[in-house]
């Protein structure tokens, strides 16, 4: 199950603020300005800093 359009469009990055995007392969929200990637862990995005990892 795909994370809900309207919930995508207000979540930001805490760290910088930024927008996230869903990665394509559905397992994390990816924000467009620092590249951290937040996991999905049962339908539900982790934001938090420390649970995040920087994708290259």
């Amino acid at each position: 199950m795909a994370i809900n359009k309207d919930l995508l469009d207000i979540l930001v990055c805490p760290l910088c603020k930024a927008p996230v995007e869903l990665k394509a392969d559905e397992k994390g929200l990816k924000c467009t300005q620092c590249r951290r990637v937040y996991p999905i862990r049962d339908n539900i995005p982790v934001m938090l800093i420390d649970e995040a990892r920087v994708d290259e």
